[in-house]
């Protein structure tokens, strides 16, 4: 799966963060107050000069009251309806390894969002997860291999098939503890989402 280069990747990633952040009033203290990432790293982020980690992003996605995924979105004036497979933005996590690829079409209003996640194997991912304004609902369905996914006290170990529900309130980890890379969906959902 090819991915677009990483300093695309950090522009576009910075380019949203920004203007998501501009979009709801919040200066960048207040952004580092709600999402415990520091100022100068947020600054950095916005400015495109970090490669930041898909925990530092989830963190920031958290305060901002959205999915990761709206992260990665390209701005568009006129949003399609239709997401062309070479169109659709990709970035690899710097710590972990893995791969996500935006399904959804970028910046169409909808309240659902589908992400394709290519995970190596031995890679674990870990998120400080907590609740959101509006409940963040996300279903994983695994399409090859398997993972194991760990909400709050819980384990889950989900092979071929297996497709995981739940609602994105409490710590979630995902680790790959085969030898063998996977390949899954997450589905996401949100009530009165606001892009």
């Amino acid at each position: 799966m090819p991915e677009i280069a990483e300093e695309d990747a950090n522009q576009r990633i910075a380019e949203r963060v920004r203007s998501l952040r501009a979009a709801r009033g919040l200066t960048l203290d207040a952004l580092a107050e709600r999402s415990g990432v520091s100022r100068s790293m947020i600054s950095l982020i916005e400015r495109g000069k970090s490669s930041p980690t898909a925990v530092l992003l989830e963190r920031l996605a958290t305060a901002l009251n959205l999915p990761l995924a709206s992260l990665f979105e390209a701005s568009r004036a006129n949003p399609e309806p239709v997401s062309r497979r070479a169109d659709q933005p990709q970035w690899r996590d710097p710590v972990s390894g893995y791969r996500r690829r935006n399904i959804s079409p970028s910046g169409f209003p909808s309240p659902i969002q589908i992400v394709e996640v290519e995970f190596p194997p031995g890679a674990r991912v870990a998120f400080d997860t907590g609740a959101r304004e509006a409940p963040l609902h996300q279903q994983v369905w695994v399409l090859e291999g398997a993972i194991a996914v760990t909400i709050g006290e819980d384990l889950y170990r989900l092979e071929t098939g297996d497709c995981l529900a739940f609602v994105l309130d409490l710590p979630t980890a995902f680790r790959n503890r085969t030898k063998k890379s996977a390949r899954y969906a997450v589905v996401v959902g949100q009530t009165g989402l606001v892009r």
